[in-house]
């Protein structure tokens, strides 16, 4: 493997030199610069990033604590943050804290220790001593997906709001009346925040929701399962059992097809956060997408900013409702006169920018 040394004299010029092209310092002549590049290309040169970092006090990595590395939401999410970083020349190293604020910490401080030039997190619950100290040490940092809130932190999150209202209007369109919730955690703000759109939603059509009506779950699929079996055990179960995330929709999935139910004519099944595999569940998941793309690479130009001096920004992306058969048809599609695409409905409204997150 080359040496730098090999690359000075290859290009006639000094260490120095070479380290300051490499480097991209102002004060190289064109020629030498040229020169030294050439030299880096015909050697094959790769400088030594534990040397550079050491030089530099950066190490161009970045760290990513997701919530659960198996959800396929945030496995998404992780491919987005990958792939932006990379653009910007940034590595990344990924913890998953399996919904565990335990493992989310051991994974904080074990990136902390690695020198990692920023983090990103989605937090899984925000009593965190160790994420409250990071952030008020001016530890470069954004939140993703879930926050904590009071912390002068940049937010890259979607907003749900206007899918869960288009869901029940959806809904009472199909004449449900009977709506039901597998939250989430109370200790994420995603999992608050879900059962307060759906119940403001409800309220909209002068519906209720019920305490029998709520299933605390974790976003976890035997919790949904536990969940819909309660709700399926009521003297008057639900018309419609809600998923407040993929996995447990799946979960209730499962539970509503162990009792020989059918969906959805026995019961109809929605869910937040859209993946592939509802599509080819039977029936077709009715679901709420987010923009899980656009929120990861949101987020690596947010932290890349904090890290090189510009002003970052929080970033609230709209999500969207995807019709498809768990929740039942129209009139007109139950009688064979239309059977078109999934209908997606989206907000109005263009992705905002939101510093008020933070």
């Amino acid at each position: 493997m080359a040496s730098i040394k090999d690359v000075a004299a290859e290009a006639g010029v000094s260490v120095a030199t070479v380290s300051r092209v490499l480097n991209d310092h102002p004060s190289v002549s064109a020629d030498a610069r040229t020169r030294v590049l050439a030299a880096v290309e015909t050697l094959g040169y790769r400088p030594n990033a534990v040397a550079r970092s050491l030089r530099t006090d950066q190490t161009h990595t970045l760290g990513l604590v997701i919530s659960d590395v198996l959800n396929p939401y945030f496995t998404e999410l992780a491919r987005s943050v990958e792939e932006e970083a990379r653009a910007l020349g940034y590595s990344v190293i990924i913890g998953n804290a399996d919904e565990r604020p335990d493992l989310q910490d051991h994974h904080v401080r074990n990136l902390l220790d690695r020198r990692i030039d920023g983090l990103l997190v989605s937090p899984t619950d925000g009593g965190s001593p160790l994420m409250l100290d990071a952030a008020r040490a001016g530890t470069p940092m954004v939140f993703v997906d879930r926050w904590i809130p009071g912390l002068d932190v940049p937010v890259v999150r979607s907003d749900g709001r206007a899918a869960v209202r288009d869901l029940v209007t959806h809904l009472h369109g199909l004449g449900h009346r009977r709506l039901a919730i597998i939250a989430g955690p109370a200790a994420t703000t995603t999992g608050r925040e879900r059962v307060e759109d759906f119940r403001e939603a409800l309220g909209a059509y002068g519906l209720q929701l019920p305490d029998a009506y709520t299933g605390q779950g974790d976003f976890q699929a035997a919790s949904g399962r536990r969940v819909t079996e309660g709700f399926l055990d009521l003297p008057e179960p639900p018309e419609v059992v809600f998923a407040a995330d993929n996995l447990m929709a799946l979960g209730a999935l499962d539970a509503i097809r162990a009792r020989g139910l059918r969906v959805p004519d026995d019961i109809a099944l929605a869910a937040f956060d859209d993946i592939r595999w509802f599509v080819h569940t039977d029936p077709p998941i009715t679901a709420i997408a987010q923009p899980t793309g656009e929120l990861g690479r949101a987020a690596v130009r947010a932290l890349v900013d904090r890290i090189e001096g510009r002003p970052p920004e929080s970033v609230t992306l709209p999500a969207r409702l995807v019709v498809r058969r768990s929740c039942g048809e129209s009139a007109g599609e139950s009688r064979g006169e239309s059977r078109r695409e999934p209908t997606i409905k989206s907000p109005v409204e263009s992705p905002v920018t939101n510093r008020s997150q933070s």
